[in-house]
């Protein structure tokens, strides 16, 4: 066994799903011939320590959890001096990422997936020299993820945001905010604005253009115009958290390798569901193919991602 694959998790993450299937999980591993040494996290930001100090010492990552503690180990790893693979096991509440990428729900499924898996290399966003891994947003709900208290995640999973979202429909306002992309310059007051590499966020698939590539260099931009009156602007946000929209004229989309966001006020954003600070500047750059994902290869994009794999194992 000279294979070491170092397994860092959430033990808290989804109702605690990791500790009922941890015994099955390293079996999983052992039996296709890693060492593995567990690591559960012990508080924010410890999982990116331990990745980021210990990586180079392994030949696999594999992360569990939600969003957050993906995001993590992905930012400790773009600070590698060389791709290490990364395998990633859902147990979040909404796992926007796990959602996208088709990995399966069940978590012996994931594991074995990884160990069956082909290579993919994935793109990674920077914001203001932060890494993330598919979503920088502002606006309505942007928030809601890391401000939904965690006892009614694990009670109610996605339905838990859903209702926080709910809840803020009166107070939500827009953001005047200049858009600077490829020579074009946008002007206008916006409730959203999304920069993503994914086909969810928070659930929804409706807020993201067709045609997502998560090897292309190239982000999803949508940006959400303020409707003219509340009611409009309430029909609107109601639209989208049901997959509803029916005013298409509201939305700005487009796709773009770089763009930068200027506003008077300091605007929030977030980061794969996690604070991302206040801002009156922000500039946002794709890193293309610089995660080095293992997936298992046999879902509808299984024929892009295998030609990938053999593309890069063969330079």
């Amino acid at each position: 066994m000279d294979k070491r694959l170092l397994f860092v998790f959430n033990p808290f993450a989804g109702k605690g799903q990791v500790k009922d299937n941890l015994c099955d999980l390293i079996d999983i591993f052992t039996k296709n011939g890693f060492e593995v040494t567990s690591y559960p996290t012990q508080s924010p930001m410890d999982g990116y320590k331990k990745v980021r100090a210990d990586a180079a010492d392994y030949d696999l990552i594999v992360a569990s959890g939600g969003d957050g503690t993906l995001s993590e180990v992905v930012k400790a790893l773009m600070e590698q001096e060389t791709k290490i693979p990364l395998g990633y096991i859902p147990a979040g509440s909404t796992n926007d990422f796990a959602s996208s990428m088709e990995i399966p729900k069940k978590m012996t499924d994931a594991a074995q997936a990884i160990m069956n898996g082909v290579q993919f290399d994935y793109d990674v966003g920077e914001f203001n020299g932060q890494y993330f891994v598919y979503v920088a947003g502002f606006g309505a709900f942007t928030d809601v993820s890391y401000e939904t208290p965690q006892n009614a995640k694990n009670t109610f999973g996605h339905a838990a945001y859903v209702m926080e979202a709910i809840k803020r429909l009166p107070k939500i306002s827009g953001q005047d905010m200049i858009v600077e992309h490829d020579g074009e310059r946008i002007e206008g007051n916006f409730i959203l604005g999304l920069v993503s590499n994914t086909v969810s966020v928070a659930g929804l698939r409706k807020l993201i253009a067709d045609g997502v590539c998560f090897d292309d260099g190239l982000f999803e931009i949508t940006l959400v115009n303020t409707p003219s009156n509340p009611i409009a602007l309430q029909k609107t946000i109601a639209d989208a958290l049901f997959n509803k929209l029916t005013n298409e004229k509201c939305f700005i989309t487009f796709k773009t390798s770089r763009v930068k966001f200027i506003s008077k006020n300091e605007v929030p954003w977030t980061l794969d569901g996690e604070s991302g600070g206040a801002h009156k500047e922000v500039e946002i750059i794709n890193h293309k193919q610089a995660l080095r994902l293992m997936i298992a290869p046999d879902d509808k994009t299984a024929e892009q991602k295998l030609v990938n794999s053999l593309e890069t194992n063969n330079e």
